[in-house]
């Protein structure tokens, strides 16, 4: 695995230890990290690949949102990347390098004029497999407490995120997108059995809100919700919730980091999964003559 970190306008690479980073991590299972990495080639340092066997898991490796930039309007143009571009170059080479999927947090990146907040996720063999622009974009004003908006710079995604493994569907979306139910029904719908969001939930939202947000996702969709945040950095003029968490699709916290730098493990069970779908069939019990969420792009 290979891990990085930044402090606000401080960009610096440092050899990984035991401790590592802190995030959501799947080991045979589940592997990953809670901290960001400094912009350019030769920014993340290196630790040796995982080995793993696990019937029902498979190794891959999230990283936060922005993981490149500080997290604000004012920053991103000046963090802005093509893909490919420096930073997801490095991400693909971390894949090929460690056999594992590596799903890129976000990077604000630039096309055509325009900004976009967006995952690139790379396979065992450093093949860019989708590139996730958040769908919707963080315009909030919560008095006294927040006001962000995104949209000063940023333009949104137009289309649904999956990619295949030979374990399961993936579903992707980026922190606010986890608010949108919609979202993750659709993902069900194409199949999906593990969704996740990269993320950096605030000291306003993130208490009130996150892990809310994973579990109500999770149990509506019987699928496992993983989110990877940044580690905490009380100095940054964004401050992020931290506690990159895994939750199943019984709606239970299978693991939740702290506020600090660390990396986490989670099993990914889909036999569990399929007993829960088997136990509460709630697909074939959908009264589509009254409802339906509809998908309006392929």
């Amino acid at each position: 695995v290979f891990e990085a970190c930044w402090k606000e306008n401080t960009l610096s690479a440092e050899p990984a230890g035991q401790e590592a980073r802190r995030g959501v991590a799947w080991r045979g299972r589940v592997l990953g990290r809670c901290g960001t990495a400094p912009r350019g080639a030769g920014a993340v340092a290196h630790r040796p690949p995982l080995r793993l066997r696990c019937q029902w898991c498979f190794p891959a490796e999230p990283w936060p949102e922005c993981f490149n930039s500080p997290y604000g309007t004012k920053y991103f143009p000046e963090y802005a990347e093509k893909i490919p571009g420096d930073s997801t170059q490095k991400l693909s080479e971390v894949a090929k390098k460690c056999s594992i999927y590596v799903i890129g947090g976000s990077i604000p990146e630039e096309d055509a004029g325009k900004l976009y907040n967006t995952c690139a996720v790379f396979g065992p063999d450093g093949t860019l497999l989708v590139k996730h622009r958040k769908l919707h974009l963080f315009d909030i004003d919560v008095p006294g407490k927040i006001t962000f908006q995104e949209s000063k710079t940023l333009s949104p995604g137009d289309s649904f995120s999956t990619f295949d493994t030979p374990y399961c569907r993936v579903g992707l979306g980026i922190c606010y997108d986890i608010r949108f139910a919609e979202l993750a029904q659709i993902y069900a719908q194409r199949g999906c059995q593990l969704l996740v969001y990269p993320a950096a939930f605030n000291l306003t939202t993130g208490p009130a809100h996150w892990e809310l947000l994973q579990r109500g996702r999770a149990v509506d969709n019987q699928v496992y919700v993983a989110t990877a945040s940044p580690a905490r950095d009380d100095r940054a003029s964004y401050v992020a919730w931290g506690h990159s968490t895994v939750v199943s699709p019984w709606g239970e916290v299978l693991v939740k980091a702290g506020t600090e730098e660390m990396i986490v493990y989670s099993d990914i069970d889909l036999k569990k999964l399929a007993e829960i779908r088997q136990q509460i069939p709630i697909f074939s019990q959908k009264r589509s003559d009254l409802y339906a969420v509809e998908a309006k792009k392929p």
